[in-house]
C-alpha cells in the first residue's frame, strides 16, 4: 500500500479518537447535555431511528454503498468532500449518483480539502477553515447546511453544542454562518488497511445496546459514522449489507436521513 494512504488511515484514526467537551449553550461551565431535538421533531422522539452516515467521499468504495443502501431501500447521509467530488471524472459521477436520489440519500458538508490531513493546522486556524467549507458548499451545493467536521467528533444544533478545546473556535464560528455541525454515537472503524474492524454482527448489538441504554447524543436517535472507503473490496461490502440487513431484522428500528435530525437549526 502507498505509504500517502497508510499515513491517511493513520491520521484518520487518530482524529476519531479526541477527547470531548461539552459546552452548554447558554453559561461558562462545562455540562454534559442531551439534544431533546425540536418541538416539530418531539413526537419522533419515542421511534428509535439510525442514521447511517459515510464521509470522505466521493472514493473508491463509494459505489458500493450507494448501491447496497439502494438495494436494502435505506436512507443514508453522504458527507463529502469537495477536493474529491471535483478532481475527477469518477467524483463527479459518484457525486450525481448521490444528489439524484433525494429519496434516500442526503448529500452534506465534510469541508473542501479535508484539513489536507493536516489536522493540527486547520483547527488552530478557523477562519481559513471556515473558508474552506464555505468553498465546499459552493463545489457540492448542498441543499442542506449540514457538516461534519474532519477527524473531529464534534456538534452543535439547537439545545447542544459539544466540541474539543481544538475544535470549538471552528464550531463557533461555523455556527455563527448558520452551519449544522453533526458528529456521531457510533463508529464503524477500521484498520490500518482502511477495512472494516469489528463484525456487522458485533455492531448490531453495540446499536442495541446504546439504545437500550440511552447512550446517544439524542434520546432514540443514532447517527454511525462509516468511511466509503472501508467498503471497497467485495468482502467487505457483504459486511455492510449485512449490518443493515441485521437492523432491519431486528424490527425495531427506522432509517433516516440527517435532514431529518431533531434540533436542526
Amino acid at each position: 500500500m502507498p505509504f500517502a494512504l497508510v499515513f491517511y488511515y493513520f491520521i484518520a484514526f487518530l482524529g476519531n479518537i479526541s477527547p470531548f467537551l461539552d459546552v452548554k449553550l447558554t453559561g461558562t461551565h462545562p455540562k454534559i447535555g442531551i439534544n431533546k431535538g425540536s418541538k416539530n421533531a418531539a413526537a419522533d422522539l419515542g421511534v428509535k431511528t439510525i442514521y447511517l452516515s459515510f464521509d470522505d467521499g466521493p472514493l473508491t468504495g463509494s459505489s458500493n454503498c450507494i448501491d447496497i443502501c439502494t438495494r436494502e431501500n435505506v436512507m443514508a447521509t453522504f458527507f463529502e468532500v469537495g477536493l474529491h467530488q471535483s478532481r475527477s471524472a469518477f467524483g463527479k459521477k459518484t457525486y450525481q449518483q448521490i444528489s439524484n436520489n433525494s429519496s434516500l440519500f442526503a448529500l452534506a458538508n465534510h469541508s473542501y480539502s479535508h484539513a489536507s490531513n493536516n489536522y493540527l493546522h486547520f483547527y488552530h486556524h478557523p477562519d481559513s477553515a471556515v473558508l474552506d467549507f464555505l468553498k465546499a458548499k459552493l463545489v457540492l451545493n448542498p441543499t442542506n447546511n449540514i457538516t461534519r467536521l474532519p477527524g473531529n467528533n464534534a456538534w452543535n444544533l439547537n439545545g447542544i453544542k459539544r466540541a474539543s478545546p481544538l475544535a470549538l473556535p471552528l464550531v463557533n464560528k461555523l455556527d455563527s454562518v448558520g452551519f449544522n455541525i453533526i458528529g456521531w454515537d457510533l463508529q464503524w472503524r477500521f484498520n490500518k488497511m482502511g477495512r472494516p474492524i469489528q463484525s456487522p454482527a458485533h455492531l448490531a448489538v453495540i446499536v442495541d445496546s446504546l439504545f437500550e441504554h440511552h447512550q446517544t447524543v439524542t434520546k432514540n436517535q443514532l447517527v454511525i459514522l462509516m468511511h466509503d472507503h472501508m467498503f471497497r473490496a467485495p468482502a467487505d461490502s457483504l459486511k455492510l449489507e449485512k449490518f443493515i440487513q441485521l437492523l432491519k431484522q431486528r424490527g425495531q428500528y427506522r432509517f433516516r436521513k440527517l435532514t431529518q435530525y431533531p434540533g436542526l437549526k
